[in-house]
């Protein structure tokens, strides 16, 4: 049964799938090709009649994950054009009751893959709890985050703000309230989001935030975006200008990134790639001045965002997705660890204690995917948690600890092993054959609570103790097999080992 809905550009046409009404591959922004290659989204052109919205739309140009990641992470398909598209699930207009809190997916992919329409983020189960979710798409690579001669930068960011700009015009149409816009994501959609919260041109456009393995220190400098423009363009066989680099085909950008990020990793100076260096990645939100005023974690540290709701976390083995595939973890010695703790600011030795005490019987391969956990993931978030604390703004904070069933558990619970169970799809490789439902019900009540309510709070006495908010306690939900728990400063003596740092410094000890 097919149902049609109204939208500022035009009627669109979705599927009534159960109880539940399904529109994919909605335009809401025109192709950002052509004479809009390399520049700011612009509005969809109208059209008259019914569209259809059944099928989901093209990803974003992107060049694939290594195949030793086959089968760990999910691959996007049908790159395109006509890549600027969302997907909705709404269990109104069929339901006539009042507006439905809405939820907005920014799928990660360090930047360069990844696509609001992959199976694992199919929003169906979301709805039937009661609210609107909503996926998208938003440019990739060198098309949505160099900077350009002419100042233009951080176009993957404003693809998403022009996202949420349609979901306030739109979503009342499928049900869902303006006014409560919770915007969701992982990895890099979580640090995308940590962006948004700073940035004046998305403010009102949303009124909480879930960041999952996401937060506010990765950005690059206008220095660091400048050479990276630059080399790109050189290996591009192109002039850095937008003209010449938007006159080459998207393969080209996309292979001249991937040499790139080759170079990075063997370049004999690092540091000045800044956060690409090591990172898995090449581009980032650039701090332009004007898009992204500052940096993300400074800003919310002078205060900006506080009226923000934010729900934020990581899980407990963040780094093995990176190492363990590779097979790089085996071939750490206890030499090469102490290079990577001097490496990252750590006084090796006494890191080497710390880790080494916390983690009893671990290889030194365990002990870098531990201190990399912390120093990627773990620890930018408490700092992000600390510095709203400081302003009373209110923050709640998870870890993860569920393990992967794939690779027979050697992942640990890995980067993405959440993702499955907040969307209820427990066929995720991450979530495998024996996963826990209740621990899926869980989060998903969690998420959808504080989606509606600015608190991750069960609807029911005994589902999951009371969350605290992140203040003074440094409480944090431990979700995993067992029963949710809260814990108070858990890990104290790693993040302690991080006080110091410029870049990692977690205030208020």
């Amino acid at each position: 049964m097919h149902i049609t809905v109204p939208t500022t550009a035009g009627h669109v046409r979705g599927r009534l799938e159960g109880q539940i009404s399904v529109f994919k591959g909605i335009r809401y922004a025109a192709p950002p090709f052509g004479p809009r290659r390399l520049r700011p989204p612009e509005a969809p052109q109208p059209w008259t009649g019914v569209r259809d919205a059944l099928v989901p739309g093209p990803s974003a140009p992107q060049p694939g994950y290594l195949p030793v990641m086959a089968g760990l992470v999910e691959e996007a398909v049908n790159p395109g054009e006509d890549c600027l598209n969302l997907n909705v699930w709404t269990p109104a207009p069929s339901r006539s009751q009042g507006r439905l809190p809405v939820m907005v997916w920014i799928h990660g992919g360090a930047f360069r893959n990844g696509s609001g329409s992959l199976a694992t983020y199919d929003g169906a189960r979301l709805a039937a709890d009661g609210v609107v979710c909503v996926t998208l798409n938003y440019r990739l690579g060198a098309e949505g985050f160099l900077l350009l001669p002419d100042g233009s930068s951080n176009l993957g960011l404003l693809d998403q703000i022009a996202a949420l700009e349609w979901v306030q015009d739109n979503i009342g149409a499928f049900g869902g309230d303006p006014d409560n816009v919770t915007v969701f994501g992982q990895s890099a959609g979580a640090i995308s989001i940590t962006a948004l919260m700073t940035m004046p041109r998305a403010r009102g456009l949303f009124h909480r935030a879930i960041t999952q393995s996401g937060a506010g220190h990765h950005t690059h400098t206008e220095d660091v975006a400048r050479r990276l423009t630059d080399r790109l363009a050189a290996l591009a066989g192109a002039e850095p200008t937008r003209e010449s680099l938007a006159a080459l085909p998207p393969h080209r950008l996309i292979a001249a990134n991937d040499d790139l990020g080759r170079e990075i990793a063997q370049a004999a100076d690092p540091g000045e790639w800044g956060e690409s260096a090591g990172g898995g990645t090449t581009v980032l939100p650039v701090v332009d001045g004007a898009t992204l005023p500052e940096r993300p974690i400074d800003a919310l540290s002078g205060g900006i965002g506080r009226e923000i709701d934010l729900l934020t976390g990581t899980t407990s083995d963040e780094f093995r997705l990176f190492l363990v595939p590779l097979g790089i973890a085996p071939r750490i010695t206890d030499e090469v660890l102490h290079g990577f703790l001097a490496g990252l600011g750590l006084d090796a030795d006494k890191a080497h204690g710390v880790y080494a005490a916390a983690h009893p019987g671990a290889t030194p391969g365990d002990l870098l995917s531990a201190a990399m956990t912390d120093h990627t993931y773990r620890i930018p978030a408490l700092r992000v948690a600390e510095a709203r604390a400081a302003h009373g703004a209110d923050t709640f904070v998870y870890e993860f600890a569920r393990s992967s069933p794939a690779l027979d558990g050697a992942l640990g619970a890995c980067h993405m092993a959440e993702i499955g169970f907040v969307f209820g799809h427990l066929d995720d490789p991450h979530a495998g054959p024996d996963a826990p439902q209740h621990l899926s019900d869980q989060m998903r009540e969690a998420w959808i609570s504080f989606a509606g309510t600015g608190h991750p709070g069960p609807s029911a006495p005994g589902a999951m103790p009371s969350w605290p908010a992140y203040s003074g306690l440094r409480s944090v939900m431990r979700l995993g097999e067992g029963a949710p728990t809260v814990l108070k400063d858990p890990s104290p003596d790693e993040r302690l080992l991080w006080q110091n740092l410029r870049d990692a410094v977690i205030s208020g000890t």
